[in-house]
């Protein structure tokens, strides 16, 4: 079994990775981790929870700015504000947060692998694969949730599992904290409320039912403590104690009614798609679902050997929450959340299950290489050994190989709105495709495209004071015609051309001046 100087090793390791990955990661990347950066740096500039831009029109309120995290949750913004107020409001300084919370993560691999495995190769294992994590590996150190949720939550699950093993009401009281502290940073951080509950309650002699009770009124309770000043925050500024809008993408027929004008889908809608369709969608979480799990959540190799691995430790306390909130997250993911889950909803929320993939997953391969053993005459122990040192090896090179892929995109993306606003008025506000990235590179206010005819953008306009409309080949569906040339609005002139010059259409972006007046 590993001791303290292990998990310190493994802590200083993951916070030089961190830190090196924060280096060279010189922007947030993509929408949500701008999203989550410029609340922050609002924050932190005295500016309050509040948000310059539209970047879905779900609860948008009458006009900008306005409330922040009307759509997801705030404790990420608060982190990195708070890390802002401290060290100034740059990239770098809300990055710390992230990388603090990642080499918790690794650290918290660690004790997993040595708590199941029960040796000191499997914590070593395990902790190295945190480290090498595959396809999470650069989204560790951005203004995103994940280092962040993949933390409290994987926290939560071993203090819920603490707390079946030992009988002991402490353990639920910390893990609702913790479940506060994940739903704080993700929406769908309330199934782990419902896992402390299950688990608590969860069959066991009659006697102890007074230690199921005790477990999840004390965990709820401490949950609630968490949340109650986001709820008060939430009835004042939106009228709600949640968001709202985040229930009605359980009806999306597509990815792009996220950004609806009017906003919303309803079941009618829906269940009017008809049943083929349903099915169809629902197959396609499924696919991609599977695909999220093989290749992100285990490493591409690892997956037969955590079910495994899971299997054979199913009756240790500590892995019926995991079961519990693993079976939960992906069947949401792919039955309720359909589009939102595929499309990266079950990809953030399953990095609280990273440590725990990585201490079954080597558990469940020396049961394979066990069984190989018996048939093939090798020496199992050294057998073990080396295919250990060959996956984080794997894990590693994977782990470089898409961190180079993705930091080009991420740290060249600016170029692209700095060239847009360049000769614009200094007041303009945009319809764009991603007004989280604008607002970051460009302090510029703006909406996002919305998925309606282009007959509502003089609505949108006056409700916003839209004074220009950019679309480039990220455009939702109704705007192809009037980017592809084939119609025209009268209310709207074009005034700027890009990328026309290349027969890549990838490249090309149109800015159109909104002309007040002209609807006919």
């Amino acid at each position: 079994m590993p001791g303290l100087r292990t998990y310190f090793t493994f802590g200083a390791l993951a916070l030089v990775l961190g830190g090196l990955l924060a280096l060279v990661i010189d922007q947030p990347g993509y929408t949500d981790a701008y999203y989550y950066y410029n609340a922050g740096e609002r924050l932190a500039q005295g500016d309050g929870l509040t948000d310059a831009y539209l970047w879905t029109y779900i609860s948008a309120p009458d006009s900008l700015p306005g409330p922040s995290h009307a759509y997801w949750m705030p404790l990420e913004s608060l982190v990195a504000g708070g890390s802002m107020a401290v060290l100034g409001t740059s990239f770098g300084a809300a990055q710390v947060p992230s990388v603090l919370c990642f080499a918790g993560l690794v650290v918290v691999a660690v004790w997993v692998g040595a708590s199941l495995g029960q040796t000191r190769r499997h914590a070593w294992t395990a902790g190295l694969l945190a480290l090498f994590s595959g396809f999470y590996t650069p989204f560790w150190t951005t203004t995103d949730t994940f280092a962040l949720f993949g933390l409290v939550g994987a926290l939560a699950l071993v203090c819920i599992g603490l707390g079946r093993q030992s009988g002991r009401w402490y353990w639920f009281a910390l893990g609702g904290v913790l479940c506060g502290l994940a739903h704080l940073t993700r929406a769908d951080g309330l199934l782990f409320v419902m896992v402390l509950v299950l688990v608590a309650a969860w069959p066991r002699p009659l006697y102890a039912w007074r230690v199921a009770v005790m477990g999840a009124v004390v965990g709820t309770a401490a949950y609630l403590m968490v949340m109650t000043p986001w709820f008060v925050r939430n009835l004042h500024e939106i009228d709600s104690v949640l968001p709202t809008g985040g229930t009605q993408t359980v009806w999306l027929r597509g990815y792009d009614e996220l950004v609806n004008y009017p906003a919303g889908t309803s079941a009618a809608d829906f269940f009017d798609w008809g049943l083929v369709n349903i099915l169809q969608s629902r197959w396609e979480a499924f696919a991609n679902n599977l695909g999220t799990f093989v290749a992100v959540e285990t490493w591409v190799v690892l997956g037969p050997f955590v079910l495994l691995g899971l299997w054979q430790r199913r009756r240790v306390p500590l892995v019926l929450g995991v079961i519990i909130y693993a079976l939960g997250l992906h069947l949401a993911m792919t039955v309720i959340f359909a589009y939102p889950g595929y499309r990266g909803g079950l990809f953030h929320s399953a990095a609280a299950l990273l440590p725990f993939w990585a201490g079954t997953g080597v558990i469940g391969l020396d049961e394979g290489i066990a069984w190989m053993a018996k048939r093939r005459r090798w020496r199992r122990v050294q057998a073990q050994k080396v295919f250990a040192g060959a996956l984080v090896v794997l894990a590693a090179v994977l782990s470089l190989g898409i961190t180079a892929q993705r930091l080009p995109d991420w740290n060249d993306s600016g170029k692209y709105y700095a060239a847009i606003v360049r000769d614009l008025p200094p007041d303009a506000v945009l319809m764009v495709n991603d007004p989280a990235a604008l607002y970051y590179f460009t302090g510029y206010a703006g909406v996002v495209v919305p998925n309606a005819s282009p007959d509502v953008v003089p609505d949108i306009a006056e409700r916003y004071g839209v004074t220009h409309l950019v679309l480039d080949v990220n455009r939702t569906a109704p705007f192809s015609g009037l980017f592809l040339g084939t119609e025209n609005f009268p209310f709207l002139r074009l005034v700027q051309v890009h990328g026309t010059d290349t027969l890549d259409r990838a490249d090309d972006r149109l800015v159109f001046e909104i002309v007040k007046g002209e609807t006919d």
